[in-house]
């Protein structure tokens, strides 16, 4: 027996499925059913990035972490961050400049430094070389050396010249930077 002209508002959701006959009204296919859950499934993870993206700037790869931990199925993430990406909503490239503006409130680092670290939070070349020249436009990088030279003699972290250049270069300085640093120094403290 086959439930024909579909369910009706007073039929129970609780039919035996021999009685349900696909493609009536309210009566899905498994295939169906299917895109219905996945679709569902994809809403979900929409819904808990929009709740990461609402509290700060995200990247794509840090918000497929997240959202692998919940849980999640990756095809389901992939499909709902590709949505958000397409609306906006989701950019690596803010991202990427998002982080470079909080960062160098307490961290004075050159461009390679803050190129690994980008790479490292999973921001591609494109996106980090973009947020990169924008980011030092309005931020001289040598005076972001001088800086950290000055936080370095300030907390006597390093006691001669040779580890003071090491550091910077570490911090990601070029050697023209470090020693723009250091003139600048020279010519503002000649006992340096």
């Amino acid at each position: 027996m086959c439930v024909r002209g579909g369910l009706e508002p007073e039929d129970s959701l609780f039919m035996p499925s021999e009685t349900l006959c696909a493609g009536e009204p309210g009566v899905f296919s498994d295939e169906e059913a299917a895109d219905i859950l996945r679709a569902a499934l994809v809403y979900s993870a929409e819904t808990a990035a929009m709740s990461y993206l609402a509290r700060a700037e995200q990247s794509r790869s840090g918000l497929t972490r997240k959202l692998l931990r919940k849980g999640l199925d990756g095809g389901v993430i992939g499909q709902a961050l590709d949505y958000l990406e397409r609306q906006g909503y989701l950019s690596d490239r803010r991202f990427a400049g998002a982080w470079l503006r909080s960062r160098s409130i307490d961290h004075a680092e050159g461009r390679s430094r803050l190129s690994a670290e980008l790479a490292a939070r999973g921001i591609g070349r494109e996106d980090r070389e973009s947020a990169l020249d924008e980011f030092f436009e309005s931020c001289d990088e040598g005076d972001l050396c001088l800086r950290a030279l000055r936080k370095s003699l300030r907390t006597k972290k390093y006691d001669d010249r040779e580890k003071l250049y090491a550091s910077l270069m570490r911090a990601g300085f070029s050697l023209r930077e470090i020693k723009g640093a250091f003139k600048r120094l020279e010519d503002e403290r000649p006992d340096i």
